[in-house]
């Protein structure tokens, strides 16, 4: 059974064979799921089948007499309902290809304005795929219901409650087309697409919000063992290329304690993994071998990188759309500023409650797996560098980036926080100086700069450092 959900995962998610080795997590499952466009088609298919064998038994109950239906069922003889159907499917199906291109056109404005790289966040959109769901799901029923009409014992069988319920569900569909042209006139909007992918963040932040669990600790500690691998140490090398997406630590802690083995993963989920590299350490150095095969199980490589595991892909994505809107190409600097605005909001939530775990423990309190882990000030830094590069010249950007940093210094929990949000300041203000020719633009950034540097001052003073 399990074997089949993997192969059915592997399928959805296109990632074939690369999926059938590793053992999931609901996060994963869920994410492979969602960007799916025909999962939910398929289920709405499926549920087509049901309906129409319920149906079928109804029908079957009241052509032999066995049950009376409502007045208000259609009632008519079999070639009238036969073009009934016929042309409701025949519409049904045609509609379906209207909205598969209004998909594709909807899918091509997205590569051009916001990259190519924001398309799974569309594919990952709920009412897109309901939509193509329902309407495949009607033609689905309107065909089953249509070969069910034929002679019987008491003159022709024709289905009057399954016609009843395919004529409800084209009047259902017409209701489904004017919510899905609506949806997809709000879902290509800009400040919409921006907003969707830093509540994606935010999300993220929350699958590793709660503090790891206390609880034992035996042993080397993990700067102990850390120092051991230097010396000596096993070697885990790729065996594909790709970027990782998602690793099993709790499989990895599992294994290494079958081995009385420390593991250390020396790539998170984003980076890009190159076969026959390293790409962990074990030690002792004995039990490499048993801990290759397991890792080659409990780590997944594909073509793209996700946000189950990565909350810096989010990041990366509102800051492409920024960096794409300042070019001189597009040139539209209100989109950068709502991507500023959302950048900051994540990082502030990053700081506020984003606890990773980078130590994970056996039940006896051993450490067994040290992860690579994504730093808070790598994220800042990844949030501000490249909008910040690109934004030379560009006063109301630059504003904007400082009030950014200044609203996430003003709620940072942590003293050591406050250093890279200040070392981005001062860049910003650096750039300012260097390509800003008016005076009175150089002397607005300039302000809203002094007015971070005193707050960081005064943080300071009330921390006592």
């Amino acid at each position: 059974m399990r074997s089949a959900r993997i192969a059915l995962l592997a399928l959805v998610s296109g990632q074939g064979a690369a999926l059938t080795h590793v053992e999931l997590r609901p996060g994963w499952r869920r994410e492979a799921l969602r960007t799916s466009l025909w999962w939910v088609p398929t289920l709405e298919v499926g549920a087509a089948f049901l309906l129409f064998w319920g149906g079928y038994l109804l029908d079957r109950a009241a052509y032999n007499g066995t049950l009376k239906l409502p007045s208000w069922v259609i009632s008519g003889n079999a070639d009238a309902s036969r073009q009934i159907l016929a042309a409701l499917a025949a519409a049904v199906i045609t509609v379906i290809g209207v909205v598969f291109s209004v998909i594709l056109v909807a899918l091509t404005l997205a590569a051009n304005q916001l990259g190519p790289r924001m398309l799974r966040n569309f594919m990952r959109d709920r009412g897109t795929q309901w939509t193509l769901g329902t309407f495949v799901g009607t033609f689905t029923f309107a065909i089953l219901v249509l070969i069910s009409i034929g002679p019987g014992k008491h003159g022709d069988f024709v289905p009057h409650a399954s016609i009843s319920a395919v004529l409800f569900l084209a009047l259902v569909d017409v209701f489904i087309l004017i919510y899905f042209i609506h949806h997809i006139a709000v879902q290509i909007q800009l400040p919409y697409v921006i907003a969707s992918i830093a509540s994606d963040v935010v999300k993220a932040i929350e699958g590793e919000a709660a503090p790891p669990a206390g609880g034992p600790k035996l042993g080397p500690t993990p700067q102990e063992i850390l120092a051991t691998l230097k010396d000596e140490h096993g070697v885990v090398t790729a065996s594909e290329s790709g970027y990782l997406q998602y690793v099993s630590h709790s499989k990895l802690v599992r294994i290494a304690t079958e081995a009385d083995a420390v593991i250390h993963l020396l790539y998170r989920p984003g980076h890009f993994i190159v076969a026959g590299r390293l790409l962990a350490t074990v030690t002792p150095p004995d039990a490499a071998p048993h801990v290759k095969e397991a890792l080659r199980r409990a780590h997944l490589n594909g073509p793209y990188r996700s946000l189950t595991q990565d909350i810096s892909f989010g990041i990366d994505q509102l800051v492409e759309i920024a960096v794409r809107a300042l070019s001189q190409a597009v040139n539209d600097p209100f989109t950068a500023l709502t991507c500023i605005d959302w950048i900051g909001d994540s990082l502030r939530q990053v700081a506020l409650r984003w606890h990773p775990q980078v130590v994970h423990r056996d039940r006896a309190g051993y450490v067994r797996l040290i992860r690579t882990q994504a730093s808070y000030d790598r994220l800042v830094r990844r949030g501000f560098e490249k909008v910040r590069q690109a934004s030379g010249g560009v006063p109301s950007v630059m504003i904007r980036e400082l009030q950014a940093l200044k609203e996430i210094m003003a709620q940072a929990p942590r003293v050591e926080q406050y250093a890279v949000l200040r070392e981005q300041a001062d860049m910003i203000k650096t750039s300012a100086e260097q390509s800003i020719p008016e005076p009175r633009d150089l002397a607005d950034v300039v302000s809203v700069y002094d007015e971070l540097v005193a707050l960081h001052e005064r943080l300071l003073r009330e921390t006592g450092d």
